[in-house]
């Protein structure tokens, strides 16, 4: 299925923030959130904030606040915390806090994941949408799934996406 999206005119970095969900990863350990910056540093992007923090929902959200009022940070990516078990929070706390939620990222990700993992796609919440005029997309923390997110999904959209939310409104893509 070789479909590829209008190609963008303008090839802006965009400024983004990779937050890594987890109780039990360490910077050596975080092989997802080290992927997330590896891949967006390929796509001329930069890293303006990286984070790794609990399962904690006031934490998720502190940060996800701080974040959203930065002016060096157009897009977030989080990672971990979007399955099912108790634990698992991140879900929760974005979807409250979205303002436009994009469905058809989660969508297509279970979509795309089911063609590679089967049945098992079903249990994740992966998520995208708008908080604080800024693109959010949040991730299962399997580099796999990190790695089919960032190439199928995010890295091809993500210039597209704060384009669009930027068209009108005074915070204006980085020059």
């Amino acid at each position: 299925m070789g479909l590829t999206p209008h190609p963008d005119t303008v090839l802006i970095p965009l400024n983004c923030a990779v937050i890594t969900v987890s109780d039990t990863r360490t910077s050596d350990t975080d092989r997802s959130g080290q992927l997330i910056q590896q891949l967006l540093a390929v796509a001329e992007h930069q890293v303006t904030a990286y984070f790794i923090i609990q399962d904690e929902p006031a934490q998720i959200e502190h940060h996800l606040y701080l974040l959203g009022k930065r002016s060096d940070v157009d897009v977030i990516i989080l990672n971990g915390g979007t399955g099912i078990a108790p634990r698992d929070t991140t879900y929760d706390v974005v979807e409250r806090l979205l303002e436009k939620p994009i469905p058809g990222f989660g969508e297509i990700f279970r979509w795309l994941s089911y063609a590679e993992i089967g049945s098992r796609a079903i249990a994740s919440r992966a998520i995208a949408g708008v908080f604080q005029e800024t693109v959010i997309f949040s991730l299962p923390g399997s580099s796999n799934a990190v790695l089919l997110a960032m190439q199928k999904l995010i890295v091809p959209e993500m210039r597209h996406l704060v384009s669009q939310l930027r068209t009108g409104n005074d915070k204006n893509l980085p020059s």
